[in-house]
């Protein structure tokens, strides 16, 4: 199986592609929740809780639907597509997520410590939520 099977089949379970770069060997990413939209059919709500280990980055990836992002505690670095050069993101700040665009960097700022977020996905019922880009 190659890396890219690897990390589909990951990325099945996981719901959140950053744990498919080798530096993300230790990464845990948990639903917290999922939930069917009611007034907005065909679309749920899902929580998922993400702990970057210290110095992990991502590769370059993309989310079914919209992402708003808080930062629960670290520094994380980002940059997506839509919305503008990387920044870096501390615990208690945010960041959002356009659906349609590239999520071109994401790591833990530090060496030393982990990073948690919580990524709230608005997406198609049933989508797969993040899929690295080749």
């Amino acid at each position: 199986m190659n890396i890219r099977a690897i990390c589909a089949a990951m990325l099945a379970l996981s719901l959140f592609g950053d744990v498919c770069s080798p530096a993300h060997a230790q990464s845990q990413a948990k639903v917290a929740r999922s939930e069917k939209l009611p007034n907005v059919p065909g679309k749920s709500v899902t929580a998922v809780v993400v702990t970057f280990p210290p110095g992990a980055k991502s590769p370059r990836h993309h989310h079914a639907g919209s992402v708003l992002v808080y930062v629960l505690s670290g520094e994380v670095r980002s940059e997506n597509s839509a919305t503008g050069p990387a920044k870096v993101y501390k615990a208690g700040e945010t960041f959002f997520e356009p659906a349609g665009s590239a999520h071109l960097v994401s790591e833990n700022v530090s060496a030393t410590e982990p990073a948690t977020i919580l990524a709230v996905f608005i997406a198609d019922d049933g989508a797969t939520l993040t899929t690295i880009d080749q």
